[in-house]
């Protein structure tokens, strides 16, 4: 195969007015200059996702297909590797926060993205929804919406993902349970003194079952980095894999983007294990009845094709009492997670108005019953 080698910095685009460096527009297909508002778009490719054959790149012989150059820093406090953007001025780890060091940057190759999912907002509504979330807090300190978050630490990442499409087969071997219902007597005290009554108990009716299930499996999505420190919390780890577009570097721009540390074949091997509980999942439903007991599935994958994808997510840092807290926010859905302070004295009064209103319950429970 031919190599196709692309250097990211050189496929940056300047403002045809100023010079400045276009940037991608969240929410739009727009790349915007943000000195004198000139705006392009971003021209769709033609031929839409990039699916790439598995098996080749699995057994190194793709490597060199489909790749190209990026620019990257690591950073020595947590160790994530990312691309960053050359118009930011202030390097800081999207992770950590801590600086880097412009001068330690490498060029290293990836496999090309095959599609990527834009940012829907900017940096500024990134903002508005953490001072909406610290407003929701329970047991938070009331100056807690005075803390200080810095515009600079709050940066727009694109995560790096695998999703694997193939054809499932797969045969079973397991038990139909099909529920039935039979009278039992029992004896109970009615007036101090026993009676008999019946009831109504499930049984289940076991019969041997067998089969095969087969169907596609579509995009089925395998984190491809390790956050070592402030992981990513799964709450908000998902997104609609229907607005991907296809790969445009365009889409890049002004945000950082984080290079995959874990290989293509580990994510496929994660794949795999998501394949396997889906083939038990299909073949429940064929066997069918009320419940299933499945003893072994059997299952080959086929036609597998493979992309690597990038995903929005914004992630910040805020200053509270002199301790940092991390957040992160959906770049597609806007939904927020993140480390909060607690207050103990609200913490401290709620739970001894709990204990007053019990003791006050258990005080007129008592004088009653005298």
């Amino acid at each position: 195969m031919e190599k196709e080698k692309k250097a990211i910095s050189e496929q940056k685009k300047s403002c045809v007015n100023c010079g400045a460096e276009l940037t991608y527009k969240p929410g739009t297909t727009q790349i915007k200059c943000d000195y004198c508002g000139h705006e392009e778009t971003i021209e769709k490719h033609p031929d839409g996702f990039k699916e790439l054959e598995l098996k080749p790149y699995l057994d190194e012989m793709g490597s060199v297909s489909h790749s190209e150059e990026i620019l990257m820093l690591q950073c020595k406090n947590c160790g994530a590797n990312q691309h960053i953007e050359e118009n930011y001025k202030s390097l800081h780890c999207v992770y950590c926060t801590m600086p880097l060091i412009i001068e330690d940057a490498y060029k290293e190759e990836w496999i090309l993205p095959g599609a990527v999912l834009p940012f829907q907002f900017d940096q500024k509504k990134s903002h508005q929804i953490f001072s909406s979330w610290v407003k929701g807090l329970w047991f938070a300190p009331n100056k807690l919406k005075k803390a200080t978050l810095n515009p600079l630490h709050t940066k727009g990442l694109y995560l790096p993902y695998w999703t694997f499409d193939a054809q499932l087969y797969a045969t079973y071997t397991g038990q139909r349970g099909d529920y039935y219902y039979v009278s039992v007597s029992y004896t109970a005290t009615e007036n101090g003194k026993p009676v008999q009554r019946t009831r109504q108990e499930q049984r289940t009716r076991w019969s041997p079952a067998s089969g095969n299930v087969s169907g596609f499996v579509d995009d089925t999505l395998i984190k491809a980095s390790h956050q070592r420190k402030n992981p990513i919390p799964s709450k908000i780890a998902h997104w609609n894999l229907k607005a991907l577009e296809p790969f445009n570097t365009a889409f890049l721009a002004g945000f950082v983007t984080e290079k995959y540390t874990i290989p293509l074949r580990d994510g496929h091997l994660s794949s795999t294990q998501e394949a396997e509980k889906i083939a038990h999942s299909w073949a429940r439903h064929d066997i069918g009845g009320d419940t299933q007991r499945v003893h072994s599935v059997d299952m080959s994958l086929s036609q597998e094709t493979f992309k690597h994808i990038l995903l929005p997510i914004y992630i910040s840092a805020y200053q509270y009492n002199g301790k940092k807290y991390n957040f992160f926010v959906n770049g597609q859905t806007g939904s927020i997670s993140g480390k909060r302070p607690y207050s103990f004295w609200k913490i401290f009064f709620f739970v001894l108005l709990i204990l007053i209103i019990i003791g006050v319950i258990i005080y007129f429970t008592n004088t009653y019953q005298k």
